[in-house]
């Protein structure tokens, strides 16, 4: 097959031909039609997760059909349309049990613990517990869209912010997740203020909806910013970059009694920012990771896709080829066009 690698962290990213992947005895092997581009795949790329063994083949964001099964999968057959969580669970550990997948105490991760879908084929273990079906209107482009941004924003916002219509969402980093999160808050009702650094982010906010947008460029304090045009702060802020920045001015953002989620990686030289704990103690703010969602979540996204509130392929910006996407790949931190990538040839 055909696969996107890399043999060291921060290195060409090469289009060459491997060997097909193996299917595991309770998995399957998909043959991808479709596959999003991530800033989390640049994580990957740079080294910063510790899981990554080289060389590497990235991407997480992927949707397809089945071709081959193992004789322990029970409940998918070849032929199959399908997507995957980022987070393959073992389904067997106390978090899986509780049906918190997403944090999962035996996780693996296409594109970082194993070989990902930046190929013409990938293998997923535990095909039972990990697969999720794809209703038959919703399009591959448009499912890998989904991908981690769509599906993490959606739980960052509805399970773990415990949004609700009529409160105010500050969106901090208008980059995939931002845009998406921006996107289900108006799907339900939300208000929302878009911040970013750049104007081209902040146009595509506001043509998808954002009620108030702040460049972070021209405007000296971001907090103070959102408190005024809120009347009070945000109920709820979202770091969608994991930047320094972002996830201190998403936290001074808050009303009182307002919540704050982290999603953005903060890896790198913002792997520990400094947060204003004097600040979450008096207005008594609530902090919460958010790290994809379990495949048992995704019908209520359907759902809401489904009745026409959202659409996720408006976030698609750019349909590239397999060798595209790799050099997009590595131009992922200096900025450029907004809205997301998605491979859709792998010719």
């Amino acid at each position: 097959m055909r696969a996107a690698q890399f043999d060291s962290f921060g290195g060409p990213i090469g289009v060459h031909t491997v060997p097909d992947p193996a299917c595991p005895r309770d998995g399957a092997v998909i043959a991808v039609h479709a596959n999003g581009i991530c800033r989390s795949d640049w994580h990957a790329w740079q080294g910063h997760d510790s899981s990554v063994r080289l060389p590497h083949v990235p991407g997480h964001e992927l949707a397809g059909v089945i071709v081959e099964t193992g004789p322990d999968c029970r409940r998918w057959c070849t032929g199959d349309r399908v997507t995957v969580p980022f987070v393959m669970a073992c389904g067997l550990c106390p978090s899986c049990r509780a049906g918190q997948q997403q944090v999962c105490h035996d996780q693996r991760q296409p594109g970082f613990t194993q070989w990902g879908a930046f190929a013409e084929y990938v293998a997923i273990p535990d095909a039972d517990d990990n697969l999720v079906g794809l209703p038959d209107d919703l399009t591959f482009p448009a499912a890998a869209a989904l991908g981690c941004r769509f599906t993490t924003a959606y739980r960052a916002l509805i399970d773990q912010g415990r949004l609700h219509a009529g409160e105010w969402l500050a969106v901090h980093g208008c980059g995939g997740v931002g845009l998406s999160a921006l996107m289900i808050a108006a799907a339900a009702g939300a208000h929302t203020i878009a911040v970013d650094i750049a104007e081209a982010p902040l146009a595509t906010a506001r043509a998808l909806g954002a009620d108030v947008t702040i460049n972070a460029a021209e405007v000296a304090d971001i907090p103070e910013a959102v408190h005024e045009a809120t009347g009070g702060g945000a109920h709820v802020a979202l770091d969608a970059l994991g930047h320094t920045a972002t996830c201190r001015n998403a936290i001074l953002s808050l009303r009182t009694h307002g919540r704050h989620v982290q999603v953005g990686l903060t890896a790198g030289d913002h792997a520990d920012p400094r947060v204003p704990m004097d600040t979450v103690i008096a207005r008594e703010l609530e902090l919460r990771g958010s790290h994809g969602m379990a495949g048992h979540r995704f019908p209520a996204l359907f759902g809401m896709i489904a009745t026409g509130r959202l659409a996720p392929e408006r976030l698609i910006a750019r349909h590239l080829t397999l060798s595209e996407g790799a050099a997009y790949l590595m131009t992922m931190d200096q900025g450029g066009q907004p809205g997301t990538a998605v491979i859709t040839r792998f010719d």
